[in-house]
């Protein structure tokens, strides 16, 4: 039907509910009477497509927003907050055309999702919507709009979690022993060199370290400001998108900012659904096929002090994610749980703050249960599927001076803890805690490795040995460098028994541990009082930090990206008050084992064997290693650094074969993946976190952007033709 002008006046009604302006993205001439530069590309708005959008929001929306498009209705009144005005040109200035069809597929503030309302049809409701405030529209910029659906989308069964095909990269690891070890040998020592860029796309901007998913030629990716998106593996072209917007939640005000943009290292994907923690504290679940939201679980507890920087672990049917249980937000957002994957329902959670009366309440040595602060787990579990356990590392209290949270000698659990759990109940198996009385902000809560070990211990390297370790008996051990301290622990999977531990960098905190039982003593002397400059190392972005190591079956050693820092803290109080946080100043400084070195070395790559302890090989660089690692069959360590350079290592003997230069800082984790027969290494760079930024002030000479993120994949040069099939997008 033709759309004239009085049609528009008579149809001038709100088809979404917008909630408050929470973010400015201003794209349309201010002023309604002034027809709009059209900006290439853009889709025109024609009165066919108009047509269609006011039929969608009469069928969708307007029994709840009415017809003059005000949201001045009964139901728009019963809402916390007033819907926007959208006959109000200067109002709907702060909404892009994106930001309309994202509330309208994915919902907002007051909103509820549409997610059946796609590609064409979205494109006319955004185009209705836009209309009640200009008159004379011509387009709208939804050109990027991805809409598509991944073709023969095959569900990942748990069978393919336990063993995944060597061709996809299925969780943040890769597997549940948290290796980071990809079989695939195309990419070889001896062809390395020939890699070259097969493509590269820009992402959002903001804190980034994510783990792309690869799974049947579609790569999976997370953004910060909650963006996934579902891109052809072979060229990176954009199949679907899918951005979440913050809820609201009951007696919460309108109007509500999240200060922090970043991402998380990792999402989950199980069935035919995508798993996601958002920065609000919601789980959520997406249609693997579509990116359409399937369900969204807020924290029960909230969103006052969680964060989550890394995603869920999946098995059998259950999400299992950690919280970052910000300082201040108390000890009830302190914990890991699960949620039934069909549903969202919380099955269980597991504090890591004991409550009073429970095992280890007598460690907070009286310290009030309020006032009970932080040990986060905001790390990421490994699973063993035959001892059905899983593994997860904690952090440290708050604030960081026992003497001000109270708990002078005490051991303060679970902080800096290995704790096996039940995966069915949550039900704590054992706890091994391998950083008593924290004061230092250093976290134990990274990668354990899972493996049969041969466990002969080399004691000319391994200073901790138990006296019942047989050199040469075969267990099933979680080992690696769990904490920021960078020292080497394996234990009994089973029963979490200490077996051996071992130094890799300078560190002054761990005074001793007692081998027959692997208690660890702190140095008396690192226990800062009020107020007092303290020298420790490592500094708190480690040592050893959040950038994953890996594991190599090929050569029976892991490797682990450190860091060369120490720090000067200084406490800021002299006792506890709520929601004081960490209360302590530090300023990160050069290590003096290291300081004679010319040029010194922030950055170190180790390879140690978590077989017999002993270190094959170091290789040193001045710029810090700030990314995740992951080790290839083909004989191949990846990883990248602060000053941009992204690496291929030997695995055997450490030395680099193969190097480019990224556009910032390379702080993403890599993966590797097969696509018709072709390997692909990729990898994102963008920088914006603690630990490069730790880096770059310790070589200042380098000077490289940060927060402009992208996604690089790489292919050998004589298989550009290879992956020329059709891909698996619309």
């Amino acid at each position: 039907m033709p759309c004239k002008p009085k049609f528009l006046d008579a149809v001038r009604v709100a088809t979404i509910c917008l909630g408050t302006v929470t973010s400015v993205a201003i794209s349309l001439a201010a002023d309604p009477g002034v027809r709009p530069r059209v900006r290439e590309p853009a889709i025109a708005v024609t009165p066919a497509l108009l047509a269609r959008g006011a039929e969608l929001h009469r069928v969708h929306c307007a029994s709840c927003h009415g017809e003059d498009g005000r949201g001045d209705t009964p139901a728009g009144r019963a809402f916390a907050s007033r819907p926007a005005d959208h006959t109000d040109a200067r109002a709907m200035l702060a909404f892009h055309d994106g930001d309309l069809a994202a509330r309208i597929r994915h919902g907002a503030f007051q909103m509820p999702a549409f997610p059946q309302i796609r590609g064409d049809d979205l494109v006319a409701l955004v185009a209705f919507v836009r209309s009640q405030s200009r008159l004379d529209l011509r387009s709208v910029e939804l050109q990027t709009l991805a809409d598509g659906e991944v073709r023969d989308f095959v569900p990942v069964t748990q069978a393919m979690l336990d063993d995944p095909p060597a061709s996809e990269w299925l969780m943040y690891r890769r597997t549940y022993n948290a290796w980071g070890y990809s079989p695939l040998d195309q990419v070889r020592r001896d062809n390395v060199s020939e890699l070259e860029l097969a493509w590269s796309r820009a992402l959002t901007p903001g804190r980034q370290y994510v783990t792309p998913l690869a799974y049947r030629g579609v790569l999976y990716v997370e953004s910060p400001r909650d963006i996934i998106q579902a891109l052809d593996a072979r060229t990176g072209d954009l199949i679907w998108e899918y951005r979440w917007e913050r809820r609201a939640r009951p007696g919460e005000p309108s109007r509500v900012v999240i200060p922090e943009v970043r991402g998380t290292r990792n999402i989950a994907i199980a069935g035919d659904r995508i798993f996601h923690l958002t920065a609000d504290a919601y789980l959520i679940a997406l249609d693997a096929r579509t990116g359409a939201l399937v369900w969204a679980t807020p924290e029960t507890a909230g969103d006052r002090g969680i964060t989550h920087s890394a995603g869920p672990l999946v098995v059998d049917g259950r999400v299992i994610s950690g919280r970052g249980a910000s300082p201040g937000g108390g000890p009830e957002v302190a914990y890991i749980a699960a949620h039934d994957a069909a549903t969202g329902r919380e099955l269980w959670r597991f504090h890591t703050i004991p409550r009073p009366g429970e095992p280890g309440d007598d460690s907070w040595k009286g310290v009030p249960y309020a006032h009970r602060q932080h040990v986060g787990s905001w790390g990421f579990g490994s699973y063993d599927r035959g001892l059905d356990t899983i593994y997860w590392g904690t952090s440290v209290p708050a604030p960081s001076l026992e003497a001000v949270r109270g708990t002078p000698g005490g051991d303060v659990l679970y902080s800096n803890s290995t704790v096996a759990l039940d995966p069915a109940t949550g039900r704590l198996r054992w706890h091994y805690q391998h950083l008593p009385r924290d004061n230092w902000d250093l976290d134990h809560v990274f990668e354990r490795f899972l493996l049969d070990a041969v466990v002969a211990p080399d004691p000319r390297e391994v200073r901790w040995i138990s006296p019942r370790v047989r050199p040469g008996e075969r267990r099933r051990v979680v080992s690696g460098m769990p904490g920021k301290t960078g020292i080497v622990y394996t234990l009994d999977a089973a029963t979490g028994e200490f077996l051996w531990a071992r130094e890799t960098i300078h560190q002054n905190v761990v005074g001793d541990i007692d081998a027959a039982t692997g208690r660890v003593a702190i140095d008396e002397r690192r226990v800062p009082r009020p107020f007092q400059e303290m020298f420790v190392c490592p500094g708190n972005a480690g040592g050893k930090n959040w950038m994953a190591g890996a594991y190599s079956p090929r050569t029976r050693l892991m490797y682990q990206p450190v860091l060369n820092a120490c720090m000067l803290q200084t406490g800021t109080a002299e006792r506890f008050a709520p929601g004081m946080g960490y209360a302590v100043n530090w300023v990160m400084v050069e290590d003096p084992a290291l300081r004679g070195r010319d040029p010194y070395p922030v950055g170190s790559l180790l390879a140690v064997s978590p077989h017999d302890g002993r270190r094959a090989w170091r290789h040193d660089q001045r710029a810090g290693l700030v990314s995740g690692l992951i080790a290839t069959a083909g004989g191949l360590v990846f990883g990248g650094d602060a000053n941009r350079r992204f690496r291929a290592f030997d695995d055997e003997t450490g030395r680099m074969l193969w190097e480019t230069i990224l556009s910032a800082p390379v702080t993403g984790h890599p993966v590797s993946y097969a696509v018709d027969g072709v390997q692909y290494v990729a990898v994102t760079a963008g920088g914006s976190t603690h630990a490069d930024k730790t880096a770059l002030s310790l070589h200042p000479e380098i000077k490289v952007p940060q927060g402009l993120n992208t996604l690089f994949v790489y292919r050998l040069a004589d298989r550009a033709g290879a992956g020329a099939a059709s891909g698996p997008g619309p």
